[in-house]
């Protein structure tokens, strides 16, 4: 058993690099290409977005009649099936490797359609861009979720998943059609559940007067189930129903089962935990996009048994953001969502004093106006010392990544977070408030009481204590004296997928087990 070749569907609302919001994306395209490496039969499907679809480079093809699926009471969509795949190396074009190589990526979707008289777009037909991705609806995602189910047996028959990898609250309606609008037999055939939490705080909660588009059975309104305080939840639902409940660092399974992290699911949650149901496994990155030796974006390349080129794209990111060419002061990264999860706030309270040290400061993100122009009056405030480029642009983002000396990361909360991750694979050194993920990858540099650190940590979320995780960074980019060997540090640090890989399929054998234990229908 422990060997045995398993058949995994994960399903995602974003992967990366079809359709990108966060780090949700890249684990959704990351982790599989990791299970295909361990020698698993690994699916992708997400939803069919029209910039997938009519995107040339893809090689989008159909592979499915159009099929209804039941949406509330009494009424149908035609739903239709797409295909493309991941590789497992860098691009997605079709003469890409060899079909051992690829990773099928199916994209659900809704045919238009015309209700009491007016036009019915496509739920997915607007998203013409990453940005345009979530709909702040109800529909789309109760659509999706039973699209999937009512998609397998008319895919391949013979082939069943083991696992439904389901993702974030879009996905968490599955496991309760699974359980009853589906009914299965308790084998080892039936596909087990397994819901990751990417970020808890968005719970995908709707008015009761939606309940109707879920379809489900009255009986499953109720505090026990997907009630959440006079409305429902998509989140509660993949709680509830899933055979294993994972997030993505051991840390942050910790925090969300208290108030102050956990709201009001924290009792939820430690009751998972209790029985055993709820674990934490760190997120990797993507060794194949994220390698300082190779990437196209860089203008030099550079090692851990090489570093001299990291100099080279410092120099190079200060010419093309037009800041002074100064090899002497520590250039502080910033790559974000403009939110204030991020410790924006924090950061807003003493950027002046952090200013006042010698340092560049060079942003990118996009998010909330107020940020957006915030940063750009910082920068048109120091304009010798900040650039903030208000965009999306991953390539600019893995020059900063990879310019940088230092990389500002002070969150509020972050379940995993991939900045730091990141940046310690391009020898960047990071700046993390301890919370979630950042404290299971991030520990503490101080020459004398923890040399083996990898970064500078502070606890309290208090912007005195973030400006003195600066100096002490800026202080020891300055003395020189440890900097190569935290930079070659850095540069070694395993952020690998493979041993997370193995610790999902660890964690869906779990599942598979439970799955065969538990009786049909609920209890």
């Amino acid at each position: 058993m422990a060997t045995e070749r398993l058949k995994i569907l994960l399903v995602a609302a974003e992967v990366a690099p079809f359709a990108k919001v966060g780090g949700l994306a890249d684990v959704a395209g990351a982790l599989p290409k990791a299970l295909k490496a361990l020698g698993h039969d690994v699916r992708i499907v997400m939803p069919c977005y029209k910039m997938i679809e009519t995107n040339p480079d893809y090689g989008v093809e159909a592979v499915l009649p159009p099929f209804p699926v039941p949406i509330g009471a009494g009424s149908d969509e035609q739903a239709y099936v797409k295909r493309t795949r991941l590789w497992t190396h860098s691009g997605t074009g079709r003469t890409k490797g060899g079909s051992n190589l690829e990773i099928p990526v199916y994209l659900l979707g809704n045919i238009p359609s015309r209700r009491e008289g007016e036009a019915h777009p496509g739920f997915f037909q607007q998203t013409t861009s990453s940005k345009k991705v979530y709909s702040l609806q109800a529909s789309p995602y109760s659509f999706f979720c039973r699209a999937v189910l009512e998609m397998l047996p008319r895919l391949s028959p013979e082939w069943i998943p083991d696992v439904l990898h389901c993702n974030d609250w879009h996905t968490g309606l599955i496991p309760a059609y699974q359980r009853t609008l589906y009914p299965y037999e308790p084998t080892v055939s039936t596909p087990a559940a397994l819901f990751t939490i990417h970020n808890l705080a968005y719970h995908g909660t709707f008015p009761r007067d939606q309940w109707h588009l879920t379809g489900l059975p009255d009986s499953l309104y109720d505090v026990r189930y997907l009630e959440f305080y006079g409305g429902w939840s998509f989140m509660k639902s993949g709680l509830v129903f899933s055979d294993r409940v994972n997030t993505v660092s051991e840390h942050y399974a910790q925090e969300i089962q208290t108030f102050a992290y956990g709201g009001a699911l924290a009792g939820l949650l430690a009751a998972l935990h209790a029985e055993g149901k709820l674990s934490g496994i760190i997120n990797g990155i993507d060794y194949e996009v994220f390698d300082p030796e190779t990437d196209p974006y860089l203008s030099c390349h550079y090692s851990a048994d090489d570093p001299a080129g990291k100099a080279q794209c410092k120099a190079a990111l200060q010419a093309e953001l037009g800041l002074p060419a100064a090899r002497d002061t520590a250039v502080i990264g910033m790559v974000t969502r403009l939110a204030e999860q991020k410790g924006l706030d924090l950061l807003r309270s003493v950027a002046d004093d952090i200013l006042a040290l010698p340092v560049q400061f060079v942003l990118l993100g996009v998010g909330d106006p107020f940020y957006e122009k915030y940063f750009k009056r910082l920068q048109t405030r120091y304009p010798r010392q900040v650039h903030a480029r208000i965009d999306f642009d991953p390539a600019l983002a893995q020059r900063i990544y990879a310019g940088s000396d230092l990389f500002l990361m002070p969150s509020r909360f972050e379940p995993c977070g991939l900045g730091q991750l990141i940046a310690m694979r391009y020898g960047t050194i990071p700046i993390v408030r301890a919370t979630g993920g950042l404290a299971d990858t991030v520990h503490d540099f101080d020459p004398v009481k923890s040399p083996e650190g990898n970064g500078f940590v502070f606890a309290e979320f208090a912007g005195s204590a973030l400006k003195d995780a600066v100096r002490r960074g800026v202080a020891a980019f300055e003395a020189g004296t440890h900097w190569e060997t935290l930079v070659r540090r850095a540069l070694r640090y395993d952020s690998s997928w493979t041993r997370s890989a193995e610790k999902y399929v660890a964690l869906y054998r779990e599942a598979i087990a439970a799955r065969s234990l538990r009786m049909p229908g609920l209890r």
